[in-house]
């Protein structure tokens, strides 16, 4: 007899959801996680100097606030505690102005000049509906839920960005803005479906705002492994799985990891023709990130920089589309898009008394090994002239250490794959259901699968309700 009845491989936001789902359903669940610690991309470290947390990957979180997975369980009864800034994002300009989204869509849209009704126009409408466009877009490709809102959303957000935010955008600040939100998607700005990307950062900027957890991304794994617990959940660190022999007998097994791991473990008990599909699996650019330990804050030339979290360091939306262009095109931008947090400025607990944190990355090459310290520094040093006066304590990851630190990660590919309209709903590959293979008992959950990468846990879910179907 089967000693489990799900043995989920990983444990990162989707590990962990698919097995409170699963647990939760009455059914006995066995985690199982490589590193010493759980969490994938939700861990926080002192990667820098004693008593400075810093978060490995993720770092903020307003899907995982908007998530209808993590929303329904009792996670602040196990110490995640969500923050908010003052603002939701800041994107500093050339000129010493800094453009700042704010939760109120109109008090966004009003420094946006001539793009003022715009703005109001088209993302009021979605921030209304937004639990709706996003009930659809955090599920596999299906009949959506809510088609008039979801066809409105999809209306624009197929169109490439360069084309959507050209053609309906003239002031330079409000182009800027959309290019800091679109780049997220790591991706040409040139490619279709980009603008869904910005519009879905907006969507929670205006809805649900970006939060993230007191004390690290740590505070979430832990939330659901607590939860899971309660249900006689059982979690194993320290073990890495190679084969699917040394796995204790399951009736069904789900795989937190990307295509290639899956193969690699369980390659043998899958037909042919599904590994050559898995084989063809597309990863996409990677990253390049480096964690700070800091006197001060981040001395921006704007103080209302500070308002927010959250910096997007660019400047133009030109500039943007130049970055993004080349990283994905195996070039290293000298102006690369930078993306920073500086969750201390509301967060106390990241830092000793009077210090902070600064977290950033900018995108590369996939399976770069290129030091970007010195792009990214002039990038932030151009609107905080003094910015390399606070540091007193660099962590650097080029693109394949953050492959060897999660092998998720293929070639710094933060996103479990390219996620374009080729590979967004058919991922890992084109399938009725994507979360099960030809093999009955082995299903894969991991961001390699709808709707792709993010802290929110819904390819988990999805995964396990595959796998219930089944099991009950």
């Amino acid at each position: 007899m089967a000693e489990y009845d799900a043995i989920v491989v990983g444990s990162g936001p989707n590990g962990l959801s698919a097995a409170v789902e699963i647990a939760s359903a009455g059914c006995k669940v066995l985690v199982v996680e490589a590193k010493d610690t759980i969490g994938g991309g939700m861990r926080t470290l002192e990667l820098t100097l004693p008593d400075f947390k810093h978060d490995v990957c993720s770092a903020i979180h307003p899907m995982g606030i908007a998530s209808p997975m993590f929303s329904k369980l009792p996670l602040e009864d196990y110490g995640l505690e969500w923050i908010f800034p003052d603002a939701e994002t800041a994107h500093p300009l050339d000129n010493g102005d800094a453009v700042i989204v704010e939760r109120s869509v109109a008090k966004t849209a009003a420094q946006f000049g001539k793009d003022e009704a715009t703005y109001k126009r088209i993302i009021q409408p979605l921030v209304d509906n937004y639990p709706k466009i996003l009930n659809d877009i955090l599920a596999p490709l299906k009949i959506p839920r809510y088609p008039i809102s979801f066809a409105g959303f999809g209306a624009m957000g197929i169109l490439p960005s360069t084309l959507y935010t050209k053609a309906l955008f003239r002031d330079e600040r409000t182009r800027a803005m959309l290019g800091g939100m679109i780049a997220h998607a790591i991706r040409p700005m040139d490619s279709l479906a980009t603008t869904a990307v910005g519009l879905v950062l907006l969507i929670l900027a205006h809805g649900v705002g970006w939060g993230y957890p007191k004390g690290g991304s740590q505070k979430i794994a832990d939330a659901l492994a607590a939860h899971l617990k309660t249900m006689r959940g059982e979690i194993i660190t320290g073990q890495h799985v190679k084969s699917l022999d040394e796995l204790p007998p399951a009736r069904a097994i789900i795989f937190n990891t990307t295509p290639r791991q899956m193969l690699q473990i369980a390659g043998d008990a899958l037909p042919s023709h599904y590994r050559k599909q898995l084989e063809k699996f597309r990863y996409g650019s990677g990253v390049f990130k480096i964690d700070y330990a800091l006197s001060d804050p981040i001395p921006w030339a704007n103080e209302n920089v500070n308002r927010a979290a959250t910096v997007h360091v660019v400047g133009s939306f030109d500039e943007c589309v130049r970055a993004e262009h080349q990283s994905t095109h195996n070039q290293h931008p000298d102006q690369p898009y930078v993306l920073v947090a500086q969750q201390s400025l509301f967060d106390d607990t990241r830092a000793p008394e009077g210090k902070h944190t600064g977290w950033a990355y900018c995108h590369v090459p996939n399976g770069s090994t290129k030091d970007m310290t010195e792009q990214i520094e002039a990038q932030i040093s151009r609107f905080a002239p003094n910015f390399k006066d606070v540091i007193l304590e660099r962590h650097t990851m080029h693109a394949m250490d953050m492959q060897s630190y999660n092998p998720n990660y293929i070639g710094g590919d933060i996103n479990g794959g390219v996620q374009d309209v080729r590979q967004l709903f058919t991922r890992p590959v084109p399938r009725l259901n994507p979360y099960t293979t030809p093999n009955p008992s082995l299903f894969i959950g991991s961001s390699s699968t709808p709707p792709g990468g993010g802290v929110h846990g819904m390819n988990g879910y999805h995964a396990a309700q595959a796998v219930l179907k089944q099991l009950l």
